[in-house]
C-alpha cells in the first residue's frame, strides 16, 4: 500500500492483480486498485474530479479524467473517509498510475489538488 497527505487529506492505494479475468496470451492483464480517502483536515471537502495518469509498459503514458469517482462525488466531513474499488486493464503485466483528485472546501469553495501516490501494477507472474 502506498500513501500521500495533501492539505490534510490522506490518499491510500492497495493494488491486486487479477489473473482470472486476465489473458496473458491475449496481451490483456486486468488489475483493481483500492482507494481509501481520509480527511485529517479540519474543513468538510467533497470530492469533484479525479485525474489518472496510467503508464503501461507496453504501450504510451494514458491519462483519464473525469467526474466523481465510481459515480460518486462523496463529501468527507473531518474525521470521515471513503473507499472505492475500481480496475485498470494493462497491455502488459507491468504498469504504474498516478495522479489527482480535484476537492472543493465547501465552507469557502476553495478548490484542492490532492496527490493520488504512484502505485506499481505487476502480474504476480512477473514477480519474484
Amino acid at each position: 500500500m502506498v500513501s500521500a497527505i495533501t492539505k490534510g487529506i490522506q490518499v491510500s492505494v492497495e493494488t491486486t492483480y487479477q489473473p482470472d479475468f486476465s489473458n496473458p496470451q491475449q496481451h490483456h492483464y486486468v488489475f483493481t486498485y483500492k482507494v481509501r480517502i481520509e480527511n485529517k483536515s479540519n474543513h468538510t471537502v467533497q470530492l469533484l474530479r479525479r485525474r489518472w495518469e496510467i503508464f503501461d509498459a507496453a504501450e504510451s503514458r494514458k491519462i483519464v479524467e473525469g467526474d466523481g469517482v465510481v459515480g460518486q462525488q462523496p463529501i468527507l466531513e473531518p474525521g470521515e473517509t471513503h473507499t472505492y474499488v475500481s480496475g485498470c486493464n494493462l497491455k502488459s503485466g507491468m504498469g504504474k498510475m498516478r495522479g489527482s483528485f480535484t476537492l472543493e472546501k465547501l465552507r469557502d469553495g476553495q478548490l484542492w489538488e490532492v496527490v493520488i501516490p504512484e502505485f506499481q501494477l505487476i502480474a504476480t507472474l512477473f514477480q519474484n
